[in-house]
């Protein structure tokens, strides 16, 4: 989770002078507080937050958002963690969980140093910031899981040759193959998007080096269209307009010297480009 740029979104969407936040560790009910924005000491830095306990253990226990006007006086929340928030001169807090399949995986605070209610406005605009890395994380648990299901042994000898490329099997992988295409340029994180391009060049290993230059996008398209999809629902994996897939349809086919999408197909994979 790119918690830290979050945390900036976070300050501009709703005014708020102070955010802060964590992830939930794995395996355990409790996060920890990693990253402060606006914050005038350490004092918060690499809290560890109980389920249940505070402002932040509420929201994830409840796995809902939480707020409290003055935080060391309010009979809502339990007071474990008052002496740090005191030492940051904390008042009105708001916790909001980050919630991806039912899971909580972090927590997005924001805060004032004055008592003073935090209005729906402030709280709506600060669950808008934890909406956007809740897809964020979802698409990413996707792609590790696309990752994890479809690294193939690579080809060589007689795999590489006929027949290696036909089958429900192979299907398959040109399915997978055209799934982490799409969703790499989605991807935040820019370790996992690299293993996930590189995950895409395992699944065509075997081949001879490419011939043809395709670009990103052109490639991209090529995948879907090479797992059975029309340029409508190449848009719609791919987040592009259907001209925009259909342009960049046509250019790969110029460059493989195609007639029809079935042989700009053929001719990708006898490049090297296609699974």
């Amino acid at each position: 989770m790119e918690m830290r740029g979050a945390l900036a979104r976070l300050r501009r969407a709703t005014g708020l002078p102070v955010a802060f936040g964590g992830l939930v560790e794995p395996g355990r009910r409790r996060m920890r507080i990693s990253e402060l924005n606006g914050a005038a000491t350490p004092a918060l830095r690499g809290l560890a937050v109980t389920s249940g306990n505070g402002l932040g253990g509420k929201a994830v226990a409840l796995a809902r958002p939480c707020a409290v006007t003055d935080y060391s006086l309010s009979r809502q929340i339990s007071h474990e963690y008052d002496t740090a928030v005191a030492a940051e001169g904390l008042r009105s807090v708001l916790a909001i969980p980050v919630v991806v399949r039912r899971g909580v995986r972090g927590v997005l605070y924001g805060a004032l140093r004055t008592a003073q209610p935090l209005g729906d406005r402030t709280l709506n605009a600060a669950v808008d910031v934890a909406r956007d890395i809740e897809q964020t994380l979802a698409v990413e648990d996707e792609a590790r899981g696309l990752l994890a299901a479809a690294r193939p042994e690579p080809r060589t000898g007689a795999a590489a040759g006929s027949g290696a490329g036909s089958g429900a099997g192979w299907e398959q992988v040109r399915e997978a193959h055209a799934a982490l295409r799409a969703l790499a340029p989605r991807i935040a994180d820019p370790l996992l998007r690299a293993e996930l391009l590189q995950a895409c060049g395992l699944l065509t290993r075997g081949t001879p080096p490419p011939a043809v230059a395709l670009a990103p996008r052109e490639l991209d398209v090529l995948a879907c269209v090479a797992a059975g999809a029309t340029n409508a629902a190449a848009a719609e994996r791919l987040g592009l307009r259907p001209e925009t897939v259909k342009g960049y349809l046509g250019s790969a086919m110029r460059k493989l010297g195609a007639h029809t999408r079935g042989e700009a197909v053929v001719a990708a994979r006898r490049a090297g480009l296609l699974p």
